[in-house]
């Protein structure tokens, strides 16, 4: 008790409480129920006085607290105030100084007061309550000065770098309509003058910097300068550039127009150009000593050639150096005066700082002359193929077996070529010595026979060979690339030539006949073309050079003439089936019809055999006329041996329609010219028409008796027997002859 409550209450206090309970406490010992209340009571006592006690303790803690936050808020409130108040101060006095500094044209200070200003706003708007009337007004303010310092700055750009640009309705596609382009480069003021506390070139120039306004005039200032003066320079080769120099003024560029027969420009005189404005630039706007270039960050040359490098190296490879590319390999040594002229063009742009780096796309276009050249000869040499393809292909020459492909002289293979000449001699006097007693081949073994070929197809060749022998001398890269070029030509014909020419194919018989020589003519000469250039090309062992193609060059030129020649059979069928199946011949009418067919067809092959005439080969002439002569004879044979009834004056007529394929079909076989020579051919019309002997045969029975027909069949061993069985044979017995004894014994001995 006495603990409990010396924590709340005085000493003394306590003390005489305690005593005053005591004594109290003595006299009621006697009785034991009285005792257990009065302790009960005390009890009671201590606890509510302990409560009271802590209560009031809560109380005044709390009322400590309290004071203590509203001193730390004031404190606050009068510290932030304070800050506010200093910011104030420090934005009133950087505008202050912005505002002397740019009436005085010291850009430099104007741009550092103007960034200070800023600062200062930041920093108000960072404090809680942003929302101020007064912070607002200082953000638009603070905009609006730069805004001003901005222009000022533009004008004074503007002084610097003054353009006279053609007019806006002035289409840019030629010399003259660049000729009143300039640029007036002013000096900006000079060093040396005392009322001017600092260049003001330089002060403008670093005060866009600090402004982070530098990148976007030079940006601006890049695209004009390409656009008018630098992109001109580079594509017309006419146009030159001109640096008049003012005295303490400046420089002015211009255009003017030069003669020249140039086509496309020269690289080194390009460079000349473009060094020649690029370095009146560095020596009149960007060498500026008195600007600090930790403040730039960059130096303006550098700043303007990464805005204008790449596409002026592209437009310098597109329109220059692309056309400077030797046509021919023998050229591609003069070429590294190019390549020397490139890296010597690179080297003063990187001294003025234009250029950064060791290489660039330009300069690694220049040295890679070996693969452009390929690049550019390919696509030439593709060029000149499809021109040639689509060409008209009357226009022939006349192949005979003497002929043979120009292939120049090509260098000997390095290595063992002494063994090889050696070992070539003792070969070639073996086998004159195995073969003097044999017999000989003919010179024109292996030749083409005499025909006619495009000379187009003849020029694509000659394009091959040319190609192949620029790969010899080329290096080992180049000389693949022109190959498989070749090889491509090639696909090319098989591809485009087809396609391009089919309806003139279809429709014209000259042309087919054209175009299958041509294929022959390709393929003949593929045989051999690889292994005439192998010894001299960097190619693997495995590769098939251009044998492969052959087959397939082969079927082309068949299967072009193969679909002319059923085009004339049918034409030919058709006009047969006009003929009315060559029945009821007796009748005025259809015997003029047949005949008319007749004639027809024979018009038709001497048509063919004169269009195709020194055309094709010989034998492929024969064998064509041959077989289109073949099918009329085979349709006119099967009508007659269909016919049921053929009465005397049917056989007659159908016996001159027969003969007059017999006396005029070997007419129509005219291979040569010369009249005298084809002869021979008209004599052996029966190698070529199979079913001849069959006509002439059946021209015979159609006018012979029985007896006649019965001789002539010999028992199955005579020449009926040859072109008829024996059930044809009976079948036009019984159409001929009316049903007699004489017949029926005929038809008796018609066996084999």
């Amino acid at each position: 008790l006495r603990i409990s409550v010396t924590l709340c209450k005085p000493q003394e206090e306590v003390t005489d409480m305690i005593n005053k309970k005591y004594i109290e406490f003595i006299p009621s010992m006697e009785g034991a129920e009285e005792l257990l209340d009065q302790v009960e009571s005390v009890s009671k006592d201590i606890d509510l006085l302990k409560s009271c006690i802590e209560n009031e303790v809560q109380q005044n803690l709390h009322d400590a607290v309290t004071e203590y936050a509203k001193l730390k808020q004031q404190l606050e409130k009068n510290t932030a105030v304070i800050d506010l108040l200093q910011h104030l101060q420090e934005f009133d006095t950087a505008i202050e100084e912005y505002h002397r500094a740019l009436q005085e044209k010291n850009y430099v200070v104007a741009a550092k007061q103007h960034g200070k200003a800023r600062a200062s706003v930041n920093a108000l708007k960072a404090w809680k309550d942003t929302e101020l009337p007064l912070v607002r007004a200082l953000s638009s303010e603070i905009t609006i000065q730069r805004e001003n310092l901005i222009y000022h700055l533009g004008e004074e750009w503007q002084k610097l770098a003054v353009w006279k640009l053609p007019s806006t309705k002035t289409e840019l596609t030629s010399v003259k309509s660049f000729l009143k382009t300039a640029l007036h480069l002013n000096r900006g003021g000079s060093k040396g003058d005392e009322s001017v506390p600092h260049a003001l070139l330089p002060s403008i120039l670093q005060a866009l910097s600090i402004q982070g306004e530098l990148h976007k005039k030079i940006k601006l200032f890049g695209q004009v300068l390409f656009k008018y003066m630098l992109k001109p320079l580079i594509i017309f080769p006419s146009l030159v550039v001109e640096v008049s120099s003012q005295p303490e003024q400046g420089a002015v560029l211009s255009l003017q127009c030069t003669e020249t027969k140039a086509d496309h420009p020269d690289p080194s005189q390009v460079y000349i150009k473009v060094l020649t404005v690029l370095k009146t630039l560095h020596e009149q706007l960007f060498v500026c000593h008195c600007i600090q270039q930790a403040v730039l960050e960059k130096k303006m040359s550098e700043i303007l050639g990464d805005l204008i490098w790449k596409e002026m190296s592209e437009c310098i490879i597109r329109e220059c150096l692309v056309h400077s590319i030797p046509a021919n390999s023998s050229q591609l040594a003069e070429y590294s005066e190019v390549i020397k002229r490139t890296e010597d063009f690179e080297s003063s742009l990187k001294e003025m700082g234009y250029l950064a780096g060791d290489s660039t796309d330009l300069l690694k276009y220049a040295r890679n002359v070996n693969c452009h050249f390929a690049s550019k000869k390919c696509q030439d040499v593709i060029v000149a193929a499809r021109k040639l393809m689509a060409s008209e292909m009357h226009n022939t020459v006349k192949i005979t077996p003497e002929y043979k492909l120009s292939i120049p002289k090509l260098p000997s293979p390095s290595g063992g070529e002494k063994e090889r000449k050696e070992s070539c001699k003792k070969s070639a006097h073996y086998d004159q010595q195995s073969l003097e007693n044999e017999k000989q081949l003919s010179p024109n073994t292996m030749c083409l026979p005499v025909c006619r070929i495009s000379e187009s197809v003849q020029q694509l060749m000659d394009l091959a060979i040319q190609t192949l022998s620029e790969a010899v001398g080329s290096s080992p890269q180049c000389a693949v690339q022109l190959f498989y070029t070749v090889r491509n030509i090639f696909h090319l014909f098989y591809d485009v030539v087809p396609t391009y020419h089919k309806d003139n194919f279809l429709k014209l018989p000259h042309l087919a006949a054209i175009q299958h020589n041509n294929c022959m003519f390709i393929a003949h000469h593929l045989l051999t073309l690889g292994f005439q250039f192998k010894p001299h090309l960097p190619l693997k062992d495995g590769v098939a050079y251009f044998v492969d193609l052959v087959p397939g060059f082969r079927r082309l030129g068949a299967r072009c003439f193969v679909a002319q020649m059923n085009v004339q059979k049918a034409e030919m069928l058709e006009r047969l089936s006009t003929a009315r199946n060559f029945s009821n011949l007796d009748d005025e009418d259809s015997y003029s019809v047949a005949s008319k067919a007749i004639r027809q067809v024979i018009h038709q092959l001497r048509r063919l055999g004169k269009v195709w005439q020194d055309v094709l080969p010989v034998n492929i002439y024969c064998k064509s006329i041959g077989t289109l002569l073949n099918t009329a004879i085979s349709e006119l044979i099967n009508k007659i041996m269909m016919l049921e009834d053929i009465s005397n004056m049917d056989g007659e007529r159908l016996r001159t329609l027969c003969q007059t394929i017999i006396e005029e079909g070997p007419l129509v076989f005219n291979p040569l010219p010369e009249e005298n020579k084809n002869k021979k051919y008209q004599e052996e019309v029966p190698v070529y028409a199979k079913k001849w002997m069959t006509l002439k045969e059946i021209s015979m029975v159609l006018n012979a008796n029985l007896q006649e027909i019965v001789d002539r069949w010999a028992e199955g061993k005579g020449p009926l027997a040859v072109e008829f069985s024996c059930n044809e044979m009976k079948s036009l017995i019984r159409a001929l002859f009316k049903n007699t004894e004489r017949r029926a014994a005929a038809l008796a001995k018609i066996v084999k």
